[in-house]
């Protein structure tokens, strides 16, 4: 297989498992996205799923509070290049640095997109604790005015 950049923008795979691997990576419903729209469910809050960000596509926002204007995005430790746990395989390495460099940047262009049509845009990596991406969710949407998250902003901090 070639190893020029693929029409998607990062590099195509040399090897054939590699490519079996990408294809098989589930994209949405991750155990990390379902377990925080569970939490954000049980507290009342109502979203949409796997919204299409306006204006790129093939870029889609896990979580997304449409009249507020807020994208969450739940991301994987090894796909997104966590600054914490990212680890890069050593078979095919200058290979593995591209994807990971290409992917960030994508995300910082799908934020700075998102900015300029006035959304804000949320990353929650997945090895945050559930509790602690509700918390930031919750304050990211107070910021907002959404009515659920001023109250339980405000029980938050009279506690």
């Amino acid at each position: 297989m070639e190893t020029k950049d693929s029409r998607r923008g990062g590099p195509t795979p040399r090897d054939a498992n590699v490519r079996k691997v990408m294809v098989a990576q589930r994209n949405r419903d991750t155990v990390p996205e379902l377990a925080l729209r569970r939490a954000l469910h049980a507290l009342g809050f109502r979203y949409r799923v796997d919204l299409p960000i306006p204006g790129k596509p093939r870029r889609r926002a896990d979580v997304t509070f449409t009249r507020w204007r807020t994208a969450v995005f739940v991301q994987g430790c090894f796909w997104h290049a966590c600054p914490t746990h990212q680890h890069a395989p050593k078979h095919n390495s200058e290979w593995w640095r591209r994807k990971f460099e290409t992917n960030v940047r994508r995300d910082e262009e799908t934020d700075a997109h998102l900015a300029l049509l006035g959304w804000l845009s949320l990353r929650i990596w997945e090895h945050e604790s559930v509790d602690g991406a509700v918390r930031r969710v919750t304050a990211a949407l107070a910021t907002r005015g959404h009515p659920l998250a001023l109250r339980l902003d405000a029980q938050h901090l009279d506690t």
